[in-house]
């Protein structure tokens, strides 16, 4: 990769800095945060934004800053792990799928299309609705909806790869296909994932938040920006910033993975690698 061609990239740059500064954030939120995210004071509700609280103050007065960056731990973690579970899972089955050909193909891919054929939202919310709201069961939840995505392309990426000529040799030389697979065609596989991935991110905030938003995200008192900004709606007219803060969050935090993600679409383009970056 030509790291100066990448930091031209206006996308990967703001795409970067901006996501690296919602998760430090994230991680640094008890240093950050101004007040205890659940202390009420009820003579201070709705409170403007100002010196003391950043962000104002909701409903029961609570501070809006610390909570949105504690909010911002709960859509990390959870887009983190989903999107983890379900690249492990759809990169197997499209790994498989491309090499072996035959019965394994057409049986992952009629099972990818199964579950491609539920919409997605309806698909999570039955899952978490069987399972309750928490952060393994929305992870879950999202995996289920997120690894056919990985499948459809690792499986395209990988027949092209097996054709080629280090594929054979390897083939020749008595390597397993498990090898082959693991050792040879995944590593230059890698690129269309990272892509994939970092995209999924913001993908899987925007559906943690439209979770929280029906009800369906983990429960208050947890500062999750869907809730804050569902219970910000009934205050839209007088008090617009409780849902203008997560609303903004929310948005920010995935047109950052998106940018990256673009970003990264770019450079790790083959076309793109042949040219020099140029």
């Amino acid at each position: 990769m030509n790291i100066a061609a990448s930091l031209r990239n206006t996308s990967l740059t703001v795409g970067l800095v901006i996501s690296l500064t919602v998760i430090l954030l994230a991680i640094f939120a008890p240093l950050l945060s101004t007040a205890d995210i659940g202390a009420m004071d009820m003579r201070n509700r709705f409170a403007l934004p100002s010196a003391e609280h950043i962000l104002g103050t909701d409903h029961f007065g609570r501070d809006m800053w610390s909570r949105t960056i504690y909010g911002a731990r709960i859509s990390l973690t959870i887009a983190i792990i989903s999107v983890s579970l379900a690249a492990v899972v759809g990169t197997v089955v499209g790994l498989a799928a491309g090499y072996f050909g035959g019965w394994v193909d057409l049986l992952l891919m009629r099972i990818t299309d199964i579950f491609l054929g539920f919409p997605a939202l309806i698909l999570a919310l039955a899952i978490v609705a069987i399972m309750g709201a928490g952060v393994w069961s929305i992870s879950i939840a999202l995996t289920v909806v997120f690894w056919t995505e990985y499948a459809r392309v690792v499986r395209s990426t990988t027949l092209v790869l097996k054709e080629q000529t280090y594929v054979a040799v390897a083939s020749a030389l008595g390597a397993s296909p498990w090898r082959i697979l693991f050792r040879e065609i995944l590593p230059n596989a890698l690129g269309p994932i990272i892509v994939l991935a970092t995209l999924g991110l913001g993908t899987a905030v925007l559906s943690e938040s439209a979770l929280a938003f029906l009800g369906f995200g983990i429960a208050p008192p947890a500062p999750t920006w869907g809730w804050t900004l569902a219970y910000g709606t009934r205050f839209l007219r007088a008090e617009p910033w409780l849902s203008i803060v997560p609303g903004c969050a929310i948005m920010i935090t995935v047109l950052a993975f998106n940018l990256l993600g673009d970003g990264l679409g770019d450079i790790l383009d083959p076309l793109q690698l042949t040219r020099g970056g140029k």
